[in-house]
């Protein structure tokens, strides 16, 4: 339970009390600073605590921004400020120095809860400020002050403006468009009948599932169905995310759930697609592979160059002037968000093309799409980072670190590298991870299953690998040593795989593919979530990406195509048990912090 301290004389007619009891507040009254710091001393440290003064005139989504947000410890609009467990002892200090200033003096002609705020600022405490737009939010000095805050408030629909702001502020021309305009109103009946965003989030994930299942029927009915349930499951995927900016239901559960389901969903998609192929016929696992690949080195890219540049100082180059200039053009804006196929577009795509074509097109159209916006976009964020003077700070180079991903043997190789007399050049890095992914991935091309070649290969790339990451990561480019890693360790699987040329072995790549995708986007979360990379021993058992990639160019060489086929299967499964348990036991037990993301659209 919150309890709320509403300080200074009661306003006949006032409606704080009833907002705020309807918002989960217990609510005590204090007639002066004194007694309301008695008051806060009496509430148990492990709830959240309000002070808001009596005279305060508002909407009560206003209230509901200022003093129900779980992401910040403190929190305040103009008469209220909060405090989570997390900021309880900022608060009590800021208190007990504006008593002990004010002398428990009546507080009906100045207002603490501002006070406090000041007070905390003025020690450096940060306190979160939501932006209101028209909302209203006011001490009345007055009477007639206090009628036109009450005439404004009047003016206003709040549940208009909450409504409105449950949108993501930036988002796809589809989302926006065609699913945004009726998918709050899904999440305001979801919220209104005590529906959670996890639930919703579960929802979109089952309906996904089903859909994949109706694509591995393989029938036109199964296609069409597959079709609009794909539609239906990003209709609950925007609801989920719009229930919880509606109500300020964020979690550390959530904040996993929403990220890893969206992958979940697209992926076991693909899958579903080539199952259904395959039982008129037509092998498409080569190309569900692939555009799973694809789709996910993209996100690294992504996922890469923001941590590279999120603190970088002199973060500017002509590259992002024309692009801010651009975006000051209204179709321009459209356009580009179109370009890059993000979540919505790309599945609106595969639903018409399940629905009126065959899985091959549809991976065709996926993998070609796919590719033109991968290409855009890094091509926009290498010309980005080639003409910007940026400085990358030690924190960036420690997240493209960890998205690396390396393990035990290029761990033991950096060591030697790093000590060694002759260095590269800090903007090397790059440089030195292509010439051993390009030989590793052509190895595996060229060669006969079997064969040995990729094997020296995979140690070369295990060498460059190590010399790669060596050293800090803080070079113009540098941040394309992940997505390179990533890529190589992939495309090695998906060709082996393929070489192989035996019933199950593609879907067994796939699997394994999957398995370690999933590792690669929880180390992106819990960096993202502030909460660190996942423990090192996570990584060393798991070989990291040149371990893994030398176990399974080994186990082509050594085994039958049959027997690697089993191989694979079973690493797969080592994989995704090892990664599943610790994430899962991270997300539900760690008490990372509460997020939500408001990123690009995927």
């Amino acid at each position: 339970m919150s309890t709320a301290i509403l300080t200074g004389q009661p306003v006949p007619g006032s409606s704080i009390e009833g907002d705020l009891r309807s918002l989960g507040y217990d609510v005590r009254a204090a007639a002066d600073a004194t007694e309301a710091e008695t008051l806060l001393a009496q509430v148990p440290g492990d709830q959240r605590v309000a002070v808001v003064d009596a005279r305060f005139v508002g909407h009560q989504h206003a209230l509901r921004l200022g003093l129900t947000d779980p992401r910040f410890p403190l929190a305040a609009i103009p008469g209220a400020v909060t405090a989570q467990p997390a900021g309880r002892q900022a608060l009590t200090r800021a208190m007990a120095r504006e008593n002990s200033a004010g002398g428990g003096t009546a507080v009906a002609v100045d207002s603490l809860a501002d006070r406090i705020v000041t007070a905390l600022d003025d020690e450096g405490t940060d306190v979160h400020r939501p932006e209101l737009g028209s909302l209203v939010a006011a001490v009345p000095a007055d009477p007639q002050a206090r009628n036109e805050a009450r005439q404004s408030v009047a003016a206003v629909d709040d549940e208009a403006v909450r409504l409105k702001s449950a949108v993501k502020s930036r988002d796809g021309f589809f989302t926006t468009f065609c699913i945004s305009p009726y998918s709050r109103y899904i999440a305001r009946w979801c919220a209104r009948r005590g529906l959670t965003p996890n639930q919703v989030t579960t929802a979109s994930l089952v309906t996904a599932l089903i859909a994949a299942g109706c694509a591995a029927t393989g029938t036109r009915g199964g296609f069409v169905a597959a079709g609009l349930l794909l539609i239906f499951s990003f209709v609950l995927d925007c609801a989920d995310g719009q229930l919880a900016r509606y109500s300020l239901q964020y979690s550390t559960l959530g904040a996993w759930l929403d990220a890893t389901f969206d992958r979940a969903k697209e992926y076991a998609y693909y899958a579903g697609l080539a199952l259904g192929a395959a039982r008129g016929g037509d092998d498409v696992w080569a190309l569900a592979l692939g555009a799973m690949i694809l789709q996910i080195c993209r996100h690294v890219v992504d996922f890469s160059f923001n941590e590279a540049n999120h603190d970088a100082t002199a973060n500017t180059s002509p590259t992002a002037a024309l692009s801010d200039k651009l975006d000051s053009v209204g179709w321009t804006v459209w356009a580009r968000r179109m370009i890059v196929l993000p979540i919505g577009e790309r599945w609106a795509m595969m639903a018409v093309l399940t629905a009126a074509t065959t899985p091959r097109i549809t991976f065709y159209a996926l993998l070609i799409g796919c590719a033109f916006a991968a290409t855009y976009t890094t091509a926009g964020r290498v010309l980005r980072s080639l003409t910007r003077r940026a400085r990358r700070t030690d924190r960036a180079a420690e997240a493209l670190a960890d998205l690396a991903d390396s393990g035990p043997i290029a761990e033991a190789l950096a060591r030697v590298l790093g000590k060694l007399p002759a260095r590269p050049p800090l903007g090397a890095r790059v440089l030195l991870a292509v010439p051993g992914a390009v030989l590793l991935v052509l190895a595996a091309v060229l060669e006969p299953y079997g064969s040995a070649l990729p094997v020296a290969a995979a140690a070369l790339y295990a060498l460059t690998s190590a010399a790669a990451v060596a050293l800090p990561l803080k070079g113009a480019l540098d941040w394309l040593v992940p997505p390179i890693f990533r890529a190589a360790e992939y495309c090695t699987v998906l060709v082996l795989a393929f070489k192989a040329d035996v019933n199950g072995a593609l879907p067994a790549a796939f699997g394994l593919v999957a398995a370690v995708a999933y590792h690669h986007y929880d180390t992106v979360y819990r960096i993202r979530g502030n909460a660190g990379a996942p423990p090192r021993w996570l990584v060393r058992s798991i070989g990291g990406h040149e371990g893994r990639t030398l176990v399974v160019v080994v186990l082509a060489a050594l085994l039958t195509a049959s027997q690697f086929t089993v191989a694979l299967t079973a690493l797969a499964v080592a994989v995704a048990l090892v990664v599943l348990v610790e994430s899962i036991r991270f997300w539900v037990s760690s008490g990372a912090p509460a997020v939500h993301d408001e990123g690009e659209p995927a």
